[in-house]
């Protein structure tokens, strides 16, 4: 229990923060050289989805074993108490609601104030697709949608693994997450090579996406946003989503607020569109914004009390 409360405390006090010593960035540096060791643009579709296949096996097996050596090594601390702090510590960079929070208010005043030039650049910094050309509903659009899809890969999930498996697992999520964001893209380059990235990805989110659905569900209830109509838009939109796993957040924000997403984006210049998630009740506005990263707190304090309650049960307070 102390762990998880240590790891929100962390997180509020001081977010997720830029360093080259971040867990998450070192996890990086390590899949960046595997691919320069792995990938060699001359090899066949076969040996890229091998190689790639590779990366992920060896880093995953590399980061639990890493993470359970240091999680076992802390059990000689003369005081076992501090243990459970310093994983406290450690899950906290697993987890993101004070940085989603952040980047998510900063897009909002930028709007509300009409700067939306500024707006566009601080949300491009938290989206893959191109936000020069959008205006202030696409703008709000695409920060509603991060924030929802990132409380899956940035605070259900890491929680959600940490609870079955303690932080060994919880770094293991993060690192399968990494890779996802690192190479599983279906561009030329990735197709092959990053393809098992992605589908581990997407099985390791298949439970905590459709938890966080739920989630969504609960918290919109005792926040009077529309649950009924977060249940119905989940059941009726989720599956149109491209990821087996995004629109499980989406399409229940997206009910919740009585708003529409998806759409039409820009990527790297070229036009894509994705199918509608919700229906459009209401304009997009900032104000949307808000009630996601309302929505999104909900969610981070529920999933972390359950998390919290179960270590309880499991091992004590101390734990």
């Amino acid at each position: 229990m102390i762990t998880v409360l240590t790891a929100f405390i962390v997180d509020f006090i001081i977010g997720d923060p830029h360093t080259k010593l971040h867990p998450v960035a070192l996890i990086g540096r390590w899949i960046s050289l595997l691919e320069r060791l792995f990938y060699n643009e001359k090899s066949t579709k076969w040996e890229h989805f091998i190689l790639g296949g590779l990366t992920v096996v060896i880093t995953l097996l590399f980061v639990y074993n890493i993470t359970l050596v240091l999680v076992l090594a802390l059990e000689f601390l003369p005081n076992e108490h501090w243990s459970y702090i310093i994983q406290g510590v450690l899950l906290s960079f697993m987890i993101c609601p004070r940085s989603l929070a952040k980047a998510g208010r900063e897009v909002y005043r930028y709007l509300v104030r009409h700067h939306l030039r500024i707006a566009q650049l601080k949300v491009g910094k938290i989206v893959g697709r191109d936000t020069d050309h959008l205006d202030s509903p696409e703008v709000t659009r695409a920060t509603v949608e991060t924030i929802a899809e990132n409380t899956v890969d940035g605070i259900v999930s890491p929680l959600f693994f940490f609870a079955i498996g303690g932080l060994p697992l919880a770094v293991v999520y993060r690192a399968a997450n990494t890779l996802d964001s690192m190479i599983g893209y279906k561009n030329e380059k990735y197709i092959y090579f990053g393809r098992v990235a992605a589908r581990v990805d997407d099985v390791l989110n298949y439970i905590p996406a459709r938890l966080t659905g739920l989630l969504f569900i609960a918290v919109a209830a005792c926040l009077g946003y529309d649950a009924k109509g977060a249940w119905r838009i989940m059941r009726r939109d989720a599956s149109k989503h491209p990821s087996p796993n995004g629109g499980y957040a989406e399409a229940t924000v997206a009910g919740a607020l009585g708003i529409r997403l998806g759409g039409h984006n820009r990527y790297f210049g070229k036009d894509t569109f994705r199918e509608y998630m919700g229906d459009a009740d209401h304009e997009l506005e900032p104000q949307y914004i808000r009630k996601t990263i309302y929505l999104m707190y909900g969610v981070s304090l529920t999933v972390g009390v359950l998390t919290a309650l179960l270590s309880l049960g499991l091992y004590g307070l101390w734990s």
